[in-house]
């Protein structure tokens, strides 16, 4: 079993804050999606089973509302994504202006009240950080890809950014954002290219949307993107750890820490061709809690339901202070029984995905193509 660092203050009391919702209970892009599936309220329920969220550790989200939304969204697109959901649809002018009805991002009935319940999570987790240093896990944020003024990958808003606004708004000054996800955070990285208050780090999969972040892009000095092969292996995750992510935020001493933690990095996910271990992100979680006094986890991408889930919970695990059990109590064996795709003929997994809730590891070769992006990337 994996035994977590000691708790911290987060917020009112001891210990770390989860911030999740009921909303993403009810609610799915549509049976044609791949986030049809049910995540969040996995994690709730996973964790509700293993006695790891008592009602003082949980804190349910806000809904930002659209004033708040402005930070960094046109009010124009807010007051579109608002109307869309009234009417159900989205107009003509709202896909071809603000990317709504699309088949990435379709009108569901939460389409709105939806992304705004993430967004008023980071942003909830940002001003109780900004107060009070500790570790926020809110798995319902992560949504890297929203833009300003359009839906962009199956993301309508950028909590990330608006959470990273928040932080700075209260007036701290040296912020790192660290994001394993398969797909590069091109929103995150639009909003603060050349920010030297914001140090950003992304290790994504090269070759796949949205086809930035590449090695040689370095948003105006302030990010180091690392596109990585398919197939990419826990053996090459620890280097990229020691090589490139944990040396560039120790440097840069920050004051606060943003994780994003997709976890479509991993080797069950259907929408990408890695093939890392549950284990792999929560080395790179125990290895980064020290460097900051505020740490701000997010979740992301996704889209097998039983992988997502167990790696979430597995990190509220670690970030709470608890032990992660090599095999799962009944109780919580009957969570993941109970999850499916939601549509689709895609198989059931395999029986360890219901009975545990650590991979086995995946190690390999790290290949010379990782170890020479990374040599070019420490000479920066």
């Amino acid at each position: 079993m994996i035994v977590a660092p000691p708790p911290v203050l987060a917020g009112p009391g001891a210990g770390p804050l989860f911030i999740g919702s009921d909303i993403y209970r009810r609610s799915s892009y549509g049976q044609a999606h791949p986030l049809r599936i049910p995540r969040v309220s996995t994690v709730m329920d996973l964790a509700r089973a293993l006695g790891w969220l008592p009602p003082e550790r949980f804190r349910s989200s806000p809904r930002a509302k659209p004033a708040a939304l402005a930070l960094w969204h046109e009010p124009a697109y807010v007051a579109a994504l608002q109307e869309a959901e009234t009417l159900g649809a989205a107009s003509p002018e709202m896909r071809d202006r603000f990317h709504l009805g699309t088949l990435s991002n379709p009108v569901f009935p939460e389409v709105y009240r939806r992304p705004a319940t993430g967004a008023g999570g980071a942003m909830l987790a940002a001003e109780l950080l900004a107060r009070t240093p500790g570790m926020i896990h809110v798995p319902g944020g992560g949504t890297h890809h929203g833009l300003p003024g359009r839906a962009n990958g199956f993301c309508y808003l950028n909590d990330v950014v608006l959470g990273i606004k928040v932080l700075q708004g209260a007036g701290l000054s040296r912020i790192v954002y660290v994001d394993l996800d398969a797909h590069h955070c091109d929103g995150v990285e639009l909003a603060f290219a050349a920010d030297p208050g914001v140090r950003m780090i992304s290790v994504h999969e090269e070759g796949r949307w949205p086809f930035t972040g590449a090695l040689e892009d370095r948003a105006g000095g302030s990010a180091f993107n690392l596109p990585v092969p398919r197939g990419y292996n826990d053996s090459e995750a620890r280097a990229v750890l020691h090589g490139l992510i944990l040396p560039r935020v120790a440097e840069f001493r920050p004051e606060a820490l943003v994780l994003q933690c997709g976890a479509d990095s991993l080797r069950e996910d259907p929408l990408s061709r890695l093939a890392l271990s549950n284990r792999a992100y929560l080395e790179a979680v125990r290895s980064l809690l020290p460097l900051a006094p505020r740490v701000l986890v997010l979740g992301g991408g996704g889209y097998n339901p039983w992988s997502v889930g167990r790696l979430w919970t597995a990190i509220w695990g670690l970030i709470a202070g608890r032990e992660l059990p090599d095999r799962l109590p009944e109780a919580a064996q009957a969570v993941l029984r109970g999850l499916g795709w939601g549509g689709g003929g895609r198989p059931v997994p395999q029986p360890e995905m219901w009975t545990t809730l650590l991979d086995a590891p995946r190690e390999g070769p790290v290949r010379e193509e990782i170890r020479d992006r990374l040599a070019v990337l420490a000479r920066r």
